[in-house]
């Protein structure tokens, strides 16, 4: 349902703006109403219990990017469009004056679930010399999108993961995890997973959440790269030599992670590792391959998809010296507060927002402005989009549909902005990297409403807030010796900006 609300502005506590206050710009979005604009000041007295104080003094922790993925589906929807329409879309998340400003990207070698279709840069097996490895599909459907962007962003950086090795490199010869009515995969070799058959509970390897608090319900215990050393450098050379063919397109890729989401045990490209293969990999032969080869390259470790904390500590205690970061998503998000306290020289990434279910809904929007503020609020700095636009539904070939902020409609050839375009448009349009996040207040811990507090290279500061319930929600922010009061709207996105 489209329901369309008149704008209301935000009630701010009654005092007169003059000259000398501190002043704010609001942007406030509701579903069917998006990115208000009125105007408030601070005040010397608080209207509620403050959220968060800031006194000024805080180091705070420096945000460097906002990014998206690049997929075929994406381009595929992008292409329905007239060409008018993709400059207009195309400007609004990439150029430095639009209104997402994303200054990164990432992108997968070989395909992944967002694919038309399983290929692989390297086809030929036991091609382990890479004489027949190449990105000729990449320039077909990947690169062009890619400068595309670039058209409104020349500067913009890439870094790169596999969802999938080729499927000659793995112990069940083909691209997916696990069989379903979406692969061919022999559902004979599923007992690979965890060894013994008997002992399989077909929920174990459901992509459907946590179980009894746990993601996955059980861990693999077979890595399916096939462990053998020819095949593991073979595989390390894969990252570099992906990088020159990127490189001799005039695209620079400056940072690589080992897998994505090792702990989906998928029916889509995707390949499962254990803690021990995990780490010989990237130890023995991804680290030490690049820095011979690609030293300006660095590695970062994900993307972890698990919350099982422990585990995700043996891998990292084991890698610390080799890697220069952590990249999470989905479950992974709930080790961050750990592992930034463990690990604090490495850096946090939220590598992938997730994915949704092709609803492209409001509720939907208010689960990534949520996701937004607790990632960057608890130490990422850097923060990407899966899809940025899709049709119809988002569904993938491997029968998955997902959201996107772009919906593209394949019949009609018209496109929507979808709440999630918002949520973000709400963080990037204004926190510019190298602004530094200074406080945050999750909304669990806030009666539904998270608020997060950045200042700007400039000094100015910025205070972000979500309402997440029915009824209007009144919060306060000290900032110094002044108060920001508010009254948020129910079920809004807010944005406070100081001029």
């Amino acid at each position: 349902m489209n329901i369309r609300y008149s704008f209301l502005p935000l009630v701010m506590a009654a005092t007169a703006i003059t000259a000398t206050a501190q002043t704010f710009n609001i942007a406030t979005s509701q579903d069917g109403s998006f990115w208000q604009t009125s105007k408030t000041a601070l005040q010397a007295k608080a209207a509620a219990k403050p959220s968060l104080t800031v006194t000024g003094t805080e180091p705070g922790q420096e945000f460097k990017a906002w990014g998206t993925c690049f997929n075929e589906l994406d381009w595929d929807a992008l292409n329905m469009l007239s060409r008018d329409v993709q400059e207009e879309i195309m400007h609004g998340i990439f150029a430095p004056d639009g209104d997402l400003r994303f200054t990164r990207g990432r992108l997968s070698m070989n395909a992944n679930d967002y694919s038309r279709s399983w290929y692989s840069c390297s086809d030929v097996p036991g091609d382990f010399e890479l004489r027949y490895f190449n990105i000729e599909r990449d320039k077909r459907n990947i690169i062009p999108l890619m400068r595309a962007a670039m058209k409104y962003n020349p500067d913009m950086t890439f870094w790169m993961s596999p969802w999938s090795p080729p499927a000659w490199m793995k112990i069940n010869q083909d691209y997916p995890v696990r069989s379903s009515k979406y692969n061919n995969l022999d559902p004979r070799t599923d007992y690979l997973l965890f060894g013994n058959a008997a002992d399989i509970d077909p929920k174990e390897v459901e992509m459907a959440g946590q179980q009894k608090g746990k993601f996955p319900a059980k861990l693999a215990t077979a890595n399916y790269l096939i462990q053998d050393p020819r095949y593991l450098q073979a595989y390390a050379d894969m990252f570099c030599r992906f990088i020159d063919l990127y490189k001799e397109q005039g695209i620079t890729i400056d940072m690589v992670m080992y897998q994505n989401e090792a702990y989906s045990y998928t029916p889509y490209p995707g390949c499962a590792w254990t803690a021990d293969g995990t780490i010989r990999f990237n130890r023995d032969y991804l680290a030490p391959t690049l820095s011979k080869r690609h030293p300006e390259v660095k590695l970062y470790l994900g993307t972890f998809n698990t919350n099982r904390t422990e585990y995700v500590d043996r891998i990292v205690g084991g890698l610390k010296d080799c890697v220069g970061g952590l990249g999470f998503q989905w479950e992974g998000r709930e080790n961050l507060t750990a592992m930034r306290k463990k690990y604090p020289h490495l850096k946090l990434i939220s590598t992938e927002s997730e994915c949704g279910n092709g609803s492209m809904d409001w509720k939907a929007g208010e689960h990534t402005f949520m996701l937004l503020s607790d990632y960057i609020g608890k130490g990422c700095e850097e923060y990407y989009i899966w899809n940025f636009i899709l049709a119809d539904n988002g569904e993938s070939p491997w029968g998955w549909r997902q959201n996107a902020l772009v919906q593209v409609d394949s019949k009609t050839r018209r496109h929507r902005y979808t709440p999630e375009y918002y949520a973000v448009k709400h963080f990037s349009n204004t926190v510019a990297p190298g602004s530094r996040m200074v406080a945050y207040k999750e909304a669990e811990a806030n009666g539904m409403t998270p608020v997060i507090v950045f200042v700007t290279p400039q000094n100015k500061r910025i205070v972000i807030a979500g309402n997440f319930n029915d009824n209007e929600k009144t919060i306060t922010v000290q900032l110094g010796k002044r108060y920001l009061n508010a009254i948020l709207k129910p079920h809004s996105f807010n944005t406070f900006t100081e001029k």
